[in-house]
C-alpha cells in the first residue's frame, strides 16, 4: 500500500469513528503506562508515541507529569482530535504528521513507543524502513516498547491485513540496533467486545 492510500485509508477511519469507537481504544492504556514507568524515566526525557494520534496514553503522561511528549500520526484528523482535548497542556506536547515509513527529524527519543502501529506495516520494505528509523531516532540505551498482534491475533484489523508476529520473530527483526529486555501478552477487548491477543516486547538501544 503506497503512503497515500495509507493517509487516506486513516483519514477515513477517523473521520466515521468516534475516539471511542475504534478497535484499539483502551480507556486506560495501563500496560504501557506500566512499562514506561518501570524505565524510571525522568520527566524532561523525551517519549514519543507512534501512531498515537487519538490515543490516551499521552493525556496519561501528562498527568504523569511528563513534559516533552511527541505524538506521530498519519491520520491529521486523528491528531486534531488530540491537539483539541490537550488544548491546556499543550506546552508539554508536540504533534508530528508522518507516516512513520517516511518519518524525518532531528530529535532524538528516550523511550519509542508503538501499540499497534507496526504490525499494519506487512511490505518488506516499509518494515526495514522502520527499522531503520528506530535506530537512527532512539538514542543509546533508549528504550523500545513494541506491541503488535501475536501469533495468536487477528490477521485483519480495519479492513487492512496485518502481520502477526512472536517474541522470536520480533527479536529477528530488530536484532542489530538492540538488545531485548523482555515481553508480556496480553488479550485486549475491542469496543465491540471483541477479544485480541497481543504481544508487548521492551527492547534496549544499543550503545552505537
Amino acid at each position: 500500500m503506497s503512503e497515500l492510500s495509507r493517509k487516506n485509508h486513516w483519514e477515513k477511519v477517523y473521520k466515521k469513528k468516534k475516539t471511542e469507537e475504534v478497535s484499539w481504544y483502551q480507556l486506560n492504556p495501563k500496560t504501557s503506562v506500566e512499562l514506561i514507568l518501570s524505565l524510571n524515566p525522568e520527566k524532561e526525557d523525551s517519549i514519543i508515541d507512534i501512531g498515537g494520534g487519538d490515543s490516551l496514553l499521552a493525556d496519561n503522561l501528562v498527568e504523569l507529569g511528563f513534559k516533552k511528549i511527541y505524538i506521530l500520526d498519519i491520520s491529521s484528523c486523528a491528531l486534531e482530535r488530540s491537539r483539541n482535548r490537550l488544548f491546556n497542556k499543550r506546552e508539554y506536547l508536540n504533534w508530528l504528521h508522518f507516516d512513520i515509513t517516511n518519518f524525518k527529524t532531528d530529535l532524538r527519543f528516550n523511550i519509542w513507543h508503538d501499540r499497534a502501529t507496526f504490525h499494519f506495516l506487512t511490505d518488506s520494505e516499509d518494515i526495514k524502513k522502520y527499522v531503520t528509523a528506530v535506530e537512527e531516532y532512539i538514542k543509546p540505551k533508549g528504550y523500545m516498547i513494541l506491541s503488535t498482534f501475536s501469533m495468536s491475533g487477528p490477521n485483519k484489523c480495519s479492513g487492512l491485513d496485518v502481520k502477526q508476529y512472536s517474541e522470536e520473530s520480533i527479536k529477528r527483526t530488530f536484532r542489530d540496533g538492540f538488545a531485548f529486555v523482555k515481553s508480556l501478552d496480553e488479550v485486549h477487548t475491542t469496543p465491540s467486545n471483541v477479544k485480541q491477543n497481543f504481544i508487548y516486547c521492551l527492547f534496549q538501544r544499543k550503545e552505537q
